[in-house]
C-alpha cells in the first residue's frame, strides 16, 4: 500500500523540485506581483475529505514556486544568503525522509556522530580550539544567544552566583561592550537573556564599522566583550589581536559575533582577516550563509564545552545517559531536526579546496561589482576586502529610487541600508553558483537603471 503511495509521490516531488533549481537561472529574481496575489488560491475552506497527495504537492508547486524568492540562484545579493549546493539540497531530502529528532544520541545515533564529525571538521577550518563545544542551532540570533548564556554562567559562576538557578534578581552587575556598529542579532540575543539592549556600552567605530582599539573602556573580568568578524555592511573585522589581547589582561570573556565572516578562516587568501578570532572565548556562525546549505542551520561554539553544557543543558529522570555527548546539552532546544546531516553532505561534497574556493571567489566577485560601479562613476562607501559592496548613486532619494527598480526589473536582488548616514544599496555575495557572468548582467541592469534616473532627473 505504501510503495503505490509514496512512489508516485517521490517522483513527482524530485521532478518538481529539479525543474524549480534548473529554471530559477532564468526567472525573476523578485516574484512577480500577480504570483504574490495568486497566493490566496491556497488560502480555500479546508476540506472536509483527505486530498490525493500528487494533487496536493502540484498545487502547492504550480501556486507557490513563482511566488518565491529566487535567493537559491546565482542572482539573489540582498541580505547575506547563501545559495544551497546541491549535495546539501538532496541531504535535506533525505534527512526529511529519515526525520530524526537530533535531541538525544539514542533518539538518532546518525544525527549525534555527525555532530561529533562535523563540529572536528569546522573547528579545524576556522581556527578555533578543539576543545570548543559545538551547539547546532537554528542561525547566528541564536548561536549568539547560546554562546553568551555560556559566557553569563562563566562570569556569573566566578561571582559565585549560579544564575541558572537564581535567575537575575539580585545577581551582581555584567558589563557588555560592543562595537559601535554592532548587529542587531547580537542585541537581540543580549535582550533575550536579559542583559538588555540600552545598558551595553558601546565602543566608537571607524568608517568601516571596526572597534578602535584606543577609545575601548575598561574590561574587568565581569565583562563580555564582544566582537564582528565581518560587519554586515562593509565585511569589515574588528581587529581581534589587540582587542583580544586586552580582554585576556583584564580577565573578559570575548564574544565573536562571526555570522558570516567567521568563514573567511577557511579561504587561505582572507584568512589574515580573521586573525587573532581563536583566542576568543565563544562564536556564533551561520551555516545557511556562506557554507550554502539550507536555512534553519547555525552554530554556537565555546572554548569550554562546560560553560555551554552548564547553560544550557537539562537532567530530567527519563533522559538516561550513557557516557556520551548529548546533543540536547549543548543547545537551547529540546527536540530538533538533525541539522548536522547537510552540514557534513556539504563539507564532504566541497572538501578544504572548495570550500576556499567558494569564498574566494564570491570574494572576487564582489570586487568586480566594486570595480563595475565605480567605473561607471559611483561612490563605493566601503573597503571591498571581503563579498559586500556600498554603493551610493548620489542623492538618497535616487539610490533609494534605482534600489526599488533593480528589485523590480527582476534581473537581481540587491536591498538597500544607511551607513553611517549615507543612503546605499548593499550587495552581498555569497552563493556558489554565482558567476562572473551573473555579476556582468546585474551589472548592466543596475548601471541602466542607474542612468535612465539621470536622465529623468
Amino acid at each position: 500500500m505504501w510503495e503505490a503511495i509514496l512512489q508516485p509521490l517521490f517522483e513527482e516531488g524530485a521532478r518538481r523540485a529539479a525543474r524549480y533549481v534548473e529554471e530559477i537561472g532564468k526567472r525573476h529574481v523578485a516574484p512577480l506581483t500577480s504570483d504574490v496575489e495568486r497566493l490566496e488560491l491556497l488560502a480555500a475552506p479546508l476540506q472536509q475529505e483527505p486530498c490525493d497527495p500528487v494533487a496536493v504537492l502540484a498545487q502547492l508547486d504550480e501556486i507557490g514556486s513563482p511566488a518565491t524568492v529566487a535567493s537559491t540562484g546565482p542572482r539573489y545579493f540582498g541580505f547575506v544568503t547563501g545559495g544551497v549546493l546541491p549535495a546539501a539540497m538532496v541531504a535535506g531530502w533525505l534527512a526529511t525522509a529519515w526525520d530524526q529528532n537530533a535531541g538525544l544520541q539514542v533518539l538518532s545515533p546518525l544525527g549525534a556522530k555527525l555532530e561529533d564529525i562535523t563540529t572536528g571538521w569546522l573547528l579545524d577550518l576556522l581556527g578555533l580550539p578543539a576543545s570548543c563545544g559545538a551547539g547546532f542551532v537554528t542561525g547566528a540570533t541564536m548561536g549568539n544567544f547560546t554562546a553568551l548564556a555560556a559566557a553569563r554562567h562563566a562570569i556569573f559562576q566566578r561571582a559565585g552566583w549560579d544564575v541558572e538557578e537564581q535567575g537575575l534578581f539580585g545577581a551582581p552587575p555584567i558589563t557588555v561592550v560592543v562595537g559601535g556598529e554592532v548587529h542587531v542579532a547580537l542585541l537581540k540575543a543580549l535582550a533575550l537573556l536579559g542583559l538588555g539592549r540600552a545598558t551595553v556600552i558601546r565602543a566608537p567605530a571607524d568608517d568601516q564599522g571596526r572597534i578602535r582599539v584606543a577609545t575601548l573602556p575598561a574590561l574587568n573580568v565581569r565583562t563580555i566583550l564582544c566582537l564582528q568578524a565581518g560587519n554586515v555592511n562593509t565585511g569589515a573585522f574588528d581587529p581581534a589581536v589587540e582587542l583580544c589581547g586586552r580582554a585576556r589582561e583584564a580577565g573578559a570573556w570575548v564574544h565573536v559575533d562571526g555570522a558570516f565572516g567567521l568563514w573567511a578562516a577557511a579561504s587561505p587568501q582572507r584568512a589574515q582577516l580573521a586573525a587573532g578570532y581563536g583566542e576568543a572565548d565563544s562564536w556564533a556562525t551561520d551555516c545557511h550563509k556562506w557554507l550554502n546549505v539550507p536555512h534553519d542551520s547555525g552554530l554556537a561554539f565555546v572554548r569550554n564545552a562546560e560553560y555551554l553544557r552548564a547553560a544550557t543543558g537539562v537532567r530530567a529522570a527519563y533522559l538516561q545517559e550513557a557516557g556520551t555527548r548529548q546533543p540536547c546539552h549543548y543547545t537551547p532546544e529540546g527536540s530538533r531536526r538533525a541539522r548536522a546531516i547537510e552540514i557534513w553532505a556539504a563539507l564532504r561534497s566541497l572538501g578544504r579546496r572548495g570550500l576556499a574556493e567558494l569564498i574566494e571567489r564570491d570574494c572576487q566577485l564582489a570586487t568586480r561589482f566594486a570595480d563595475g560601479l565605480r567605473g561607471a562613476g559611483f561612490e563605493i562607501l566601503n573597503d571591498v576586502v571581503l563579498n559586500q559592496v556600498l554603493v551610493s548613486f548620489g542623492e538618497p532619494e535616487r539610490t533609494r529610487r534605482i534600489i526599488a527598480e533593480i528589485q523590480q526589473e527582476g534581473t537581481c536582488w540587491c536591498g538597500g541600508t544607511v551607513w553611517q548616514g549615507r543612503t546605499a544599496m548593499r550587495i552581498s555575495v555569497s552563493s556558489w553558483a554565482t558567476t562572473a557572468d551573473d555579476v556582468d548582467r546585474s551589472l548592466a541592469a543596475i548601471l541602466g537603471i542607474a542612468r535612465a534616473s539621470t536622465t529623468k532627473a
